[in-house]
């Protein structure tokens, strides 16, 4: 990458429907600790130096709700812009990405549902994204990972020690993922993560060491998992 001054935004995405959570509060918006999911994962971005301005992403209708019972209660310092989502988490995206001012050229894209993200780890995907044009956050499998058939059937085993599961964050120069993402609508493809999309246009990505406790509260028992973890770190806000 060149030598230029970098300006950093971050894209959380909050926009999911939570249908797995069974409640009718969505999942980014439940409580966790004194405080709501989302407001846990704004504050780590709030926290973190690198990071300048933050897009949050949600569904247009809740844009009232979320400003007056998440963000205005926390009093960021940071500006802090509500955008509109789409109808999949890579159209939120997207829509994240069209929303940033041109004066940012790295973005952290992270899920909202992932509260216990640690500042260094931002920090750091952020310092290797501006290295390498693209980075994320993964760790190693720690089950024996198999593909199968139609049928369920093994077809092969695949090594552990190549096997990474992906998390968020993940941090990109501005314009290869915007760039990214512009293919993948023009093709009709539907990525599993953002940086599938950078790979489909033939990028690197650098992965670094996750964090086992920065997990994406789906269900009930992912809650209970990071209460139990803010309980024992006495982390609760």
């Amino acid at each position: 990458m060149t030598d230029r001054q970098d300006t950093v935004a971050a894209v959380i995405v909050g926009a999911g429907q939570g249908t797995r959570m069974g409640t009718q509060v969505r999942k980014q918006y439940m409580m966790l600790g004194n405080l709501p999911v989302l407001a846990h994962t704004l504050l780590a971005f709030e926290e973190c130096n690198v990071v300048e301005a933050i897009f949050l992403v949600v569904p247009e209708e809740d844009d009232a709700f979320c400003k007056k019972e998440i963000i205005d209660p926390l009093g960021l310092t940071k500006p802090i812009h509500l955008v509109s989502g789409g109808a999949t988490r890579q159209e939120s995206v997207y829509k994240g990405l069209k929303a940033l001012d041109a004066n940012f050229n790295i973005v952290v894209i992270h899920d909202g549902v992932r509260p216990l993200i640690k500042i260094d780890r931002i920090a750091e995907c952020v310092r290797v994204a501006q290295e390498y044009g693209g980075c994320i956050l993964a760790i190693p499998a720690s089950d024996t990972v198999k593909t199968v058939d139609e049928s369920d059937r093994v077809v092969t085993t695949l090594k552990r020690s190549v096997i990474r599961m992906a998390q968020t964050p993940q941090a990109f120069d501005y314009d290869i993922i915007l760039g990214a993402h512009v293919a993948a609508q023009k093709e009709a493809y539907l990525g599993n993560d953002d940086a599938e999309l950078v790979e489909q246009l033939g990028k690197a990505v650098k992965v670094i060491p996750g964090d086992p406790y920065n997990i994406k509260i789906t269900t009930p028992e992912d809650l209970k998992l990071a209460e139990a973890h803010l309980a024992k770190v006495g982390a609760c806000r």
